[in-house]
């Protein structure tokens, strides 16, 4: 203890406290208990009353030594300190050897002072903590991780017979570094060369809530366009062991691949989710549409097939569908619209009945599209072009009427129809969309309009139309705008007909209309409302798609479904995080990364390797789904150094430099021992793709701070079954794919090796006939 003298300013020793034990690391003040504080050592933690500063004294030992699973936390006082003496230190010394050569690789408890078996036991260090901020008066806590990733709780409590120390032990994960205890019970806590966690104190446990990416340090990058998007992807080698990552950074939104079906999808035409009522917040049914048939599941924790409990005509072809009005769904096809109300099968708000009600309307001619809104159906004809509007009416208590109010014959056809769905934010926004609607609304650009009383079409004119559904009103256009696309020559455009129109709402309205040449059209500049941050748009790194519908439920509150390769792909949108990055846990420090176009994998070189076989390897890793394909394990002692691809003659190899060495830093004769390397020469020829090797599924070792998968049990349509098995980037659901060696499809074929008196350090094709090789000095 020292202390400013008061006479010259200098610093004056008043007192010490010494006790054999081990090394001391940090001192801390406990807050709102003055004259205490805590002394924090490799593998203990000392309580110090300091209240008088010349007989300071050790009250309570906490000892981090691990004992057996289960055995109960006691407190034992230590009233004074001890003199330090050389017998004492050499006991203390042994002790501590002898710990440190019995460490038991348990999940142990912290004992306070309690343990009997020295060699059941095994000394850890405090690596971080933190104090409570909001702790209540007289009750400070602390937080702090162990190095082998235990975080515990000690609660400080004073009464009449002096301080009192309550420990519990709230979670297991990675050791953290830092560690920050913030207001709410939410903590803070970052790995070393990992991704940091934020935790919730709930009930005496921790919770994870969410990951706090970290790509560093990056110690090898490749960029690829892997999905031929024309959007380059970032495949970076990431972190070190035990931590090491391959991430595959993209620019765009966040993408969270939850689940994926059995392609067992074939035809599909069509995708939609839809509600029970407008206000619910999640999607009770999803819609699949194929050529000639047509299935409905439920949304939830499982997709059960409801179809019969909803009533949609399951032998045809759904061509749009929609909630007309609380509990009312509408399934337009190509014979006629039906009306249904499902049952308390499908969805718990639904009839207490046997079998839906059902109500159907049937045209004279074929309906090629349509759309539905709040209490208004809108479709179309071909031949002829006609359009038809319909609307529902109740008769008595669970009977309804679809009935036509307007039917118009049109001049083009109509290629697709959006109605745009009532939403609180559209009701207060503003539009003038010129023409006769401008007339309507007057000089006033900011007149509240009803987004429910018009609809956007798009004709084979090519042209996109907007027209108003009033009820009491006939048939009116109220803005047209012609489409007319040119190439470089002047010539027209083929393919400018509308396939899909869309009506947004941002600080006005404007209108999205999907060509189908694959170009994007608005009626409005993109680059002013991304500028004025009203507008944002970011592209989507995923599988080629022919249908996507968005998916809202408890477990999964902002998904998307998409139809691709003949599967359904339920990912999730993470529109909170700044990185669109996936992260593949490699196991060891992943050095070295390249992509290989011809097989579309990656091959990442690594070191720090824990199996008794070997401490480096080449691996073929799947970017896709982080599947490992195919190694080449290096030599007892032997560290791969650098990898390059190079074609020698027609034959495409992999070239690899090595160093090895005998762990003898000295010969017999008192020489430094020469460190050998190799060049090894791999053949990529018989590398296969990621869809011949498909059938090898990673395995899952979810860390102890993630949650499990959103879905535990998926049900749906025709039996098929859902795999939870690919790699997620979520901070709720992180997959690190471990994958197991013996499910490895093959292994990478060595054609030839030369060794050298020297660490190959660097290799580079030359000529397309040779390789250069630089070793030790030459």
């Amino acid at each position: 203890m020292y202390a400013l003298a008061a006479n010259d300013g200098g610093i004056q020793y008043l007192s010490g406290y010494s006790e054999p034990g081990p090394l001391a690391l940090e001192i801390a003040e406990i807050p709102q208990l003055d004259g205490f504080g805590l002394l924090f050592r490799a593998g203990d933690i000392l309580i110090v009353d300091l209240r008088d500063p010349k007989d300071i004294c050790c009250t309570i030992r906490i000892s981090m030594t691990g004992s057996l699973v289960g055995e109960q936390i006691s407190v034992e006082d230590s009233c004074r300190g001890l003199d330090v003496d050389d017998d004492v230190a050499a006991c203390a010394l042994l002790e501590l050897r002898d710990s440190g050569n019995n460490i038991m690789m348990d999940d142990s408890c912290m004992a306070i002072d309690g343990a009997d078996n020295p060699r059941s036991m095994k000394s850890r260090v405090i690596c971080s903590w933190s104090w409570e901020p909001d702790a209540m008066r007289g009750q400070p806590r602390l937080i702090f991780c162990l190095d082998d990733g235990e975080f515990h709780i000690l609660e400080f409590n004073w009464d009449t017979e002096g301080l009192k120390v309550l420990p519990e032990r709230v979670h297991r994960g990675l050791p953290c570094k830092p560690l920050l205890w913030m207001d709410r019970g939410m903590i803070a806590g970052f790995v070393e060369m990992g991704d940091g966690m934020i935790l919730h104190l709930e009930h005496g446990r921790l919770v994870h809530r969410s990951t706090v990416q970290n790509v560093g340090p990056i110690l090898d990058l490749a960029i690829a366009d892997y999905h031929g998007e024309k959007q380059d992807q970032l495949f970076s080698c990431c972190g070190m062991c035990p931590e090491g990552s391959l991430r595959v950074i993209r620019n765009g939104v966040n993408v969270e691949k939850l689940l994926r079906t059995e392609p067992i999808y074939q035809g599909v035409t069509g995708l939609w989710t839809l509600r029970m009522k407008r206000t619910d917040t999640y999607h009770s049914f999803l819609v699949l549409a194929f050529v000639e048939e047509t299935r409905i599941l439920s949304v939830g924790l499982s997709f059960n097939d409801i179809s019969d409990a909803v009533g949609f005509q399951p032998e045809v072809c759904t061509l749009a569908c929609g909630l007309i009005a609380d509990g009312l769904l509408v399934q337009i096809h190509s014979k006629g619209v039906k009306l249904c109300l499902p049952t308390s099968h499908a969805h718990p708000e639904g009839a207490a009945l046997t079998s839906p009600v059902c109500v159907d309307w049937y045209p004279d001619v074929t309906i090629s599209v349509g759309a539905v809104g709040h209490d208004v159906v809108a479709v179309a004809t071909s031949n002829p072009c006609c359009l038809y509007i319909l609307r529902v009416r109740p008769l008595s208590s669970l009977q309804y009427e679809l009935y036509e109010t307007q039917h118009v014959q049109l001049q083009y056809e109509v290629s697709c129809i959006s109605i745009p769905e009532e939403d609180s934010r559209l009701r207060t926004s503003c539009s003038a969309f010129g023409g006769d609607f401008r007339k309507r609304e007057g000089n006033n650009s900011a007149a509240e309009v009803d987004v429910r009383m018009f609809a956007v079409i798009g004709t084979h004119k090519p042209s996109v139309e907007v027209i108003s559904l009033e009820p009491d009103e006939a048939f009116r256009l109220l803005s047209i705008g012609s489409i007319s696309v040119n190439n470089a020559l002047g010539a027209p455009v083929s393919g400018c007909i509308p396939e899909n129109v869309r009506f947004v709402a941002s600080e006005r309205f404007y209108i999205l209309a999907g060509l189908r040449n694959g170009m994007l059209l608005s009626d409005r500049s993109w680059l002013l409302y991304a500028s004025r941050h009203s507008l944002a748009y970011s592209s989507i790194s995923f599988l080629p798609a022919s249908h996507v519908t968005p998916v809202s439920s408890v477990d999964c509150p902002s998904g998307l479904l998409f139809v691709a390769e003949n599967c359904l792909h339920l990912v999730e949108m993470v529109h909170g995080k700044r990185l669109n990055a996936q992260k593949f846990s490699v196991g060891g420090t992943p050095r070295k990364v390249l992509y290989h176009s011809d097989s579309r994998t990656l091959l990442v070189m690594r070191t720090g390797l824990t199996g008794a076989s070997c401490s480096s390897d080449i691996v073929q890793i799947d970017p896709n789904n982080g599947i490992l394909l195919s190694r080449f394990k290096c030599e007892l002692g032997e560290t791969a150094k650098c990898i390059q691809i190079a074609k020698i003659g027609s034959e495409q190899v992999l070239i690899v430099g090595t160093s090895k060495s005998t762990d003898r830093p000295m010969m017999p004769n008192g020489e430094a021992e020469s460190i050998k390397g190799r060049l090894i020469v791999l053949s990529l020829d018989t590398l296969g793709s990621p869809h011949e090797c498909s059938s090898f599924i990673p395995t899952s070792n979810l860390s102890s701070s993630s949650h499990t998968g959103s879905f535990p049990e998926i049900v749906g349509y025709a039996n098929e079954d859902f795999s939870s098995n690919s790699m997620c980037s979520s901070p709720d659901d992180i997959c690190y794919n471990q994958i197991q060696f013996e499910q490895i499809a093959g292994h990478l074929r060595s054609l030839t090796h030369v060794t050298f008196t020297g660490a190959v350090l660097a290799v580079y094709p030359y000529l397309d006939r040779y390789v250069l090789a630089a070793a030790g000095n030459t």
